[in-house]
């Protein structure tokens, strides 16, 4: 197993770092001290062609444009806060409001566009990079200075995991995510529509025509929602569902996770990839309404990709009924996820 790094631009006159890891077995990925964005997992198919596997883009210039967050932590807060604001004990804090009327991924100095300090792991059963970052007292409109670390570890079995560390000096919330856009075909060669996703998952959250919950747990049975015995993606944006139709004719919803792990399968070209978190929730984006700009492997277009955001579902300050985002003074926020990759080998 190895690390290696490489320039990959300057932003805003600091060096930005390209750090690939790659395990005895071919598998690699390379992420950047900008965002901690992954730019690229490289898996083999059933054949052992190893391909791309992440939407992204040529150069860092296309990372800063990015508005799509491709491959980034996002945070302090993914996902959507309504009107901006929120109240915690007794006090309203008001936040960026860069998806206007709402906050959204964070605000407009997230977590997804700052540098992070790196640090190299080499190990003797792993290979990663630890990323810090302290985003100070009321960035983006949020209370107290958080010591963030994240951390990306991949293994010789295949594993990807990436953990987060948050450490607070002042009551606040904090919900983060990773926000890859998976496409397992490879290189992109198609979209995701044929790809296979099992949830296991009961209760998925209403949306309304902001994107943002209602408060209400819809049961998934006999619904497009309903991926417990695994189904494609193309059910739902084939569908007449109304929830589907809000989101730009797709998925864009939080699923509360009966069992944390979510499977994603490309019977094309064997990939399987298995995500395991301890987080409450999966937000399954399928890039409904992404297009207008280009990408590494051509135009950005709908369903090109699908995210896997495990986190605490969004809005959770504004919902008593959701799993708390609040993290007390002194407190420790923990989030991992777990990608493991491998190949079907049979069609």
């Amino acid at each position: 197993m190895e690390v290696t790094v490489h320039p990959y631009g300057k932003h805003d006159n600091q060096e930005v770092q390209a750090y690939t890891l790659k395990n005895d077995h071919g598998l690699s990925v390379t992420c950047i001290d900008y965002g901690c964005i992954i730019t690229e997992i490289l898996a083999p198919d059933r054949n052992g062609a190893q391909e791309n596997v992440v939407l992204g883009f040529d150069s860092l210039d296309g990372y800063l444009a990015d508005q799509t967050y491709q491959g980034t932590i996002v945070g302090r807060i993914a996902g959507r806060i309504r009107g901006g604001e929120f109240e915690l004990n007794g006090k309203t804090y008001s936040l960026d409001k860069n998806e206007k009327p709402n906050h959204i991924h964070g605000g407009v100095k997230g977590f997804s566009k700052v540098m992070w300090d790196s640090t190299i792991i080499k190990e003797e059963n792993h290979v990663g990079v630890e990323f810090k970052y302290v985003s100070k007292d009321g960035e983006g409109g949020y209370p107290g200075t958080i010591e963030m670390t994240v951390t990306y570890s991949l293994n010789n079995e295949n594993e990807l995991s990436i953990s987060a560390v948050g450490v607070p000096d002042a009551d606040t919330i904090l919900n983060i995510t990773n926000h890859a856009y998976f496409n397992l075909s490879g290189n992109m060669k198609n979209d995701v529509l044929d790809h296979e996703l099992t949830i296991n998952s009961s209760k998925f959250l209403e949306l309304d025509q902001e994107f943002l919950p209602t408060g209400e747990l819809l049961d998934v049975t006999g619904t497009v929602f309903d991926f417990r015995e695994g189904r494609k993606i193309a059910d739902g944006p084939n569908s007449a569902d109304e929830q589907i139709a809000i989101v730009g004719q797709g998925y864009d919803h939080p699923f509360l996770l009966d069992e944390k792990l979510v499977t994603l399968y490309d019977e094309a070209s064997g990939r399987l990839l298995k995500v395991e978190t301890n987080q409450p929730a999966v937000v399954v984006y399928s890039s409904n309404t992404m297009k207008g700009f280009k990408m590494r492997d051509g135009s950005a277009r709908p369903y090109f990709g699908v995210c896997l955001e495990t986190q605490a579902p969004p809005d959770a300050i504004h919902h008593p009924n959701f799993p708390s985002t609040i993290v007390k003074k002194g407190g420790e926020y923990n989030w991992e996820t777990k990608y493991t990759f491998s190949v079907n080998k049979f069609r």
